[in-house]
């Protein structure tokens, strides 16, 4: 299932909040979107965790968690369409 995290502070890279999520299951993959010109993260990006009810254990431990400052947003990610 993937997840939509959003108000991550800009000094997290991939591999931090990989380590958010482990905790709570198996991480397939994680992604932070990043500015194509300056390269610096916007804030938000995307983890996808093996197990739904992972990632649900997941979301209600870490949606508003206080991380370096910043309550994270974390929801379930939605497709859209292409």
């Amino acid at each position: 299932m993937k997840l939509f995290i959003k108000n991550i502070d800009r000094d997290i890279n991939e591999m931090q909040l990989e380590g958010l999520f482990t905790p709570f299951g198996e991480v397939v993959s994680t992604k932070i979107v990043y500015d194509k010109i300056t390269w610096e993260s916007k804030g938000f990006g995307f983890v996808e965790m093996e197990k739904k009810t992972d990632a649900y254990k997941a979301i209600d431990a870490l949606n508003g968690k206080e991380i370096k400052g910043r309550p994270l947003s974390v929801e379930i990610a939605i497709d859209k369409p292409r």
